[in-house]
Formats: structure tokens, C-alpha cells, sequence
């Protein structure tokens, strides 16, 4: 009946992460549609001319392959620990993926007007971050909470919790600091960019700090 219960809970966290990988490749493959648009030259430029012309479009590609490509990697991670789901976290996830077929939007934004409203193109994304964020955190949270997690995984999935909650707290200060520093703040989305490329290591870090507190606790009550 258990071995039962876990084939049918594998098989549906499998449903989940396939619809998810889904809309991800979708919303990549939507990224490609405003470099085709720039092929279509007003003036009668050549191509190398007309390509040069919209290099924004292709600043606006990267951004945007990037942002969604790191969403990718951490979705799967985190969900490489889920060991079955329910309703409300399928509509957690979907919050994630509403927010993932945004993301061609505010980076367009920033790719086409940072250079003439820096302040307010920078507010745009660092906005999407956030809600990016907040979806990411919510389902970690969420799973850990209502024990979605398989039991042994539990202490270490809860660093990995843990590493979204600081994200959380951390775009919420780039999006302020943008108002004050366009490049300090893309900086700072940089630097997040390239930690929350390898999820996995940022959390394995985590635990060890925490778990080194813990040993030093023990050890002081003992003395």
C-alpha cells in the first residue's frame, strides 16, 4: 500500500515539473520573437547596420534568457527534494510560471530605457525580482511546512529554505537601493544572478554554518 502510495505521489510531482519545464521552454522560446522583429529595417539598413541599430533587443534576450534559465535550475533543485504535492502548491507553482511569462516584459523595459530612464527601467525588473522571490520562497516554505519533504531530507532542505527567505530580503533592498544608485543595483542583481546559478552549493554552505552553530551550542551547554 506505501510502496502504492509513493508511485502515485512520484508520478504526480513528475505531472508537475514536466507542465513546469513546459511553460519555461515556452517562455524562452518567446524571448527569440523581438530579435525577429528587428530584422524587419525601417530605413533600409543592412544587417550588420540594422543589428546594431536594436542591440537593445539582444541585451533584452540575454537578460531575460538568463533570469529564466536561473529560475529553471532552482525550480528543479527544489523540486528534486518535493516528494508529493497537493493542490496548493500547484497553485503556488503557478504563481512562479504566471511570473516566469512575465519576465520578457520588464527586461525589454530595462534593455529599451535604461539608458533614458534608468531609475524607473530598473524599478520595472528589480519588481519581477521580487515577485520572482516572493513565488520561489512561497513554494520552498510551503513544502517544508506542510511536509512535503521526505523526512530525511528535512534539516538540510531547510537551508535551502532559508537561502530564498535572504533572497526575498535581498531584492527588496536592490529595488530601494535602485532609487538611489542605478549601478550599485545592477551590481547587486548581478551578484544574485551569479550565486543562485548553483543553488545547491549556496545551500550546502548554509547548512554547514548552521550546523557548525549547532555543535558550538551543544559544546557551550556541556561546559
Amino acid at each position: 500500500m506505501e510502496e502504492t502510495t509513493n508511485q502515485s505521489n512520484a508520478k504526480e510531482t513528475s505531472r508537475l515539473e514536466a507542465f513546469s519545464d513546459g511553460v519555461f521552454a515556452i517562455a524562452i522560446t518567446l524571448l527569440v520573437l523581438e530579435l525577429i522583429t528587428t530584422l524587419h529595417a525601417e530605413n533600409g539598413s543592412g544587417l550588420i547596420q540594422t543589428c546594431l541599430d536594436h542591440w537593445q533587443s539582444f541585451l533584452a534576450f540575454t537578460i531575460g534568457f538568463v533570469t529564466i534559465m536561473v529560475c529553471w535550475v532552482n525550480h528543479h533543485v527544489a523540486f528534486d527534494y518535493i516528494k508529493k504535492i497537493d493542490t496548493k502548491l500547484i497553485w503556488i507553482n503557478g504563481f512562479l510560471l504566471f511570473v516566469v511569462t512575465l519576465t520578457p516584459f520588464p527586461t525589454a523595459i530595462l534593455a529599451e530605457y535604461l539608458a533614458k530612464e534608468g531609475t524607473t527601467a530598473l524599478a520595472f525588473f528589480g519588481f519581477n525580482y521580487i515577485l520572482i522571490s516572493v513565488a520561489a520562497d512561497s513554494i520552498c516554505t510551503y513544502a517544508y511546512n506542510h511536509h512535503l519533504i521526505a523526512e530525511t531530507n528535512r534539516e538540510y532542505y531547510y537551508s535551502y529554505k532559508l537561502i530564498y527567505r535572504y533572497a526575498l530580503f535581498y531584492v527588496l533592498i536592490a529595488f530601494a537601493i535602485c532609487f538611489i544608485s542605478v549601478v550599485a543595483a545592477i551590481t547587486m542583481y548581478a551578484l544574485l544572478f551569479a550565486v543562485f546559478a548553483a543553488p545547491k552549493e549556496f545551500a550546502s554552505r548554509v547548512h554547514k554554518i548552521r550546523e557548525r552553530k549547532r555543535k558550538n551550542r551543544i559544546k557551550r551547554r556541556k561546559q
